[in-house]
């Protein structure tokens, strides 16, 4: 049986996927370095994770010296711009296929890897019948379900199976050998056993009651018994040989199931046999050379079948995929100053505005602090301490400003991924804030801008084209509800909602360009 969870090949394809859903996860992302998908030595892990800033995560280093690690960032940067819009299971297949993943795993692991990457697609197909397929929903799943998968142990090949007898039962092979069939331990390990229906302390030998001792040999009774039918269930096993041996003591007649199958063997009139360890017996039916020669199942040979000829499938070209936020256009007004920060800097600051609008409303107003330095430093930005603060005072004044009390109430949703279809490509976002009404759904984008529109049709062109497209992709999910938009403006703590008529004319633009 196979522990899915419990399979190297599993591990290392399940660090991948952990890190596509989290690129913040160090741990994942070291230990997919380290597989043999990406055949790290440690070495190379040292070199990039210790001469980091404090703070700065390994995902961060990797992509600061892309230059040296031009294969790696080519596999991570593959695998995330599809993370998003891949099954599981396709997701999957493209570390195997499109990046080799299985040949890399099975030449370090061996072949019998084959059967936990083969079990942990199945598994990823199954999931997929069963709910919605998405990444971080299939990664709780295989980590909170222990599945356990039977080997399909009875096609033939060239290798040697180590099974239990309990294993190997409906199976059989050319050849079984039980190496193990010396005297068993009879002792009974349990210290409390059951009394007509009470748990009872086993003392020891000499200061056991009669009852209890009567029990003792029962179990011991039901044991032997089950011991003589598990021999039964192994010999049968054997197709031509039936090897039995024992490392151990033989103890004497009726004592092991070497003694067992040697008065059997002795019954049958079998012939005494010299090996190199030893003496034995040897019971003969058939032609024995045709069995030691392998000639006993000769193949029949394969008769090659001509293949009718297939219509050609023209190639179907994969859908370009583009973000609302890339639509061109301007995003800021003309004369829009510069904070003088660098360009890792600014979105080390947005990230940080972001993560915590998007966790804090969830928390009450006394906790928000503590937790707001929880969630800092967790980042492990490279923001000073100094900014740090400064982004929290503005998630807080923004969480307690009346007028945005809608928008991080208690029915509203935090970085919502949308994908529709536009025009001949796709479009795939993720939304700050959205409010689900009765009537009306909200889109709200939260923008960092210093020179704020006095009004909606002054908004710059590119942020018009981006909540265009969280317009038209909101009218596809909720097709019976009307659909708003709006900017909230953070360093001003303002709302601007933007016209429906607006917006999609700016998307319409997008479409003639």
């Amino acid at each position: 049986r196979l522990k899915l969870g419990g399979e190297l090949a599993v591990k290392d394809i399940a660090a991948v996927l952990r890190f596509l859903a989290l690129p913040e996860d160090d741990l994942s992302l070291a230990e997919a370095l380290r597989s043999p998908l990406l055949g790290w030595s440690e070495q190379d892990l040292f070199s990039l994770a210790h001469p980091r800033p404090r703070g700065q995560s390994l995902w961060e280093a990797l992509r600061k010296g892309a230059k040296a690690y031009p294969e790696t960032l080519a596999f991570l940067d593959d695998l995330r711009k599809q993370a998003d819009f891949l099954r599981p299971f396709d997701l999957i297949d493209r570390i195997l296929n499109r990046w080799a993943g299985r040949d890399r795993l099975l030449a370090r692991l061996g072949s019998e890897a084959e059967d936990g990457i083969d079990a942990l697609l199945s598994q990823a197909l199954s999931y997929e019948q069963n709910t919605v397929p998405s990444l971080t929903g299939f990664l709780g799943w295989m980590q909170s379900d222990d599945v356990e998968i039977k080997r399909q142990m009875d096609a033939e090949g060239d290798r040697l199976r180590v099974m239990t007898v309990h294993g190997a039962k409906g199976l059989e092979a050319p050849v079984v050998i039980l190496p193990d069939c010396d005297v068993p331990d009879w002792s009974e390990k349990d210290a409390i056993l059951e009394l007509e229906g009470l748990p009872v302390w086993k003392p020891n030998a000499s200061a056991m009651p009669s009852a209890l001792r009567d029990e003792v040999e029962a179990r011991k009774d039901r044991k032997r018994r089950e011991w003589r039918r598990l021999l039964y269930v192994a010999m049968t096993r054997a197709e031509n040989w039936l090897i039995v041996a024992a490392a151990g003591k033989a103890g004497q007649e009726g004592e092991s199931w070497f003694r067992l199958a040697e008065a059997g063997l002795e019954r049958l009139g079998a012939r005494p046999l010299i090996t190199p360890t030893g003496g034995g017996l040897r019971h003969q039916v058939g032609r024995w050379e045709d069995m030691l020669t392998g000639q006993a199942k000769a193949k029949a040979p394969v008769t090659p079948v001509d293949l009718p000829p297939f219509t050609p499938v023209a190639e179907v070209a994969a859908l370009q995929t583009r973000s609302p936020s890339d639509l061109g256009g301007a995003k800021v007004l003309p004369g829009e100053p510069s904070d003088g920060e660098d360009g890792d800097l600014a979105r080390a600051r947005g990230t940080l505005l972001h993560r915590l609008l998007e966790h804090l409303p969830k928390h009450p107003p006394e906790n928000r602090a503590a937790v707001a330095d929880q969630l800092a430093q967790s980042l492990n930005t490279e923001l000073p301490l100094s900014i740090r603060r400064e982004v929290i005072a503005d998630a807080q004044r923004l969480l307690l400003a009346p007028d945005l009390a809608e928008v991080f109430g208690p029915g509203s949703l935090a970085e919502v991924s949308l994908n529709a279809a536009f025009g001949e490509t796709r479009l795939h976002g993720a939304i700050d804030r959205l409010v689900i009404g009765p009537k009306v759904v909200l889109a709200v984008d939260y923008k960092s801008n210093r020179i704020i529109p006095e009004t909606p049709d002054q908004t710059p062109e590119g942020l018009l084209r981006q909540m265009g497209a969280y317009d038209a992709m909101l009218r596809q999910v909720y097709p019976g509800k009307q659909i708003e938009t709006a900017i909230l403006w953070t360093g001003a703590a303002r709302l601007m909602r933007l016209p429906g008529p607006l917006v999609s004319a700016a998307l319409d633009r997008v479409m003639l360009a």
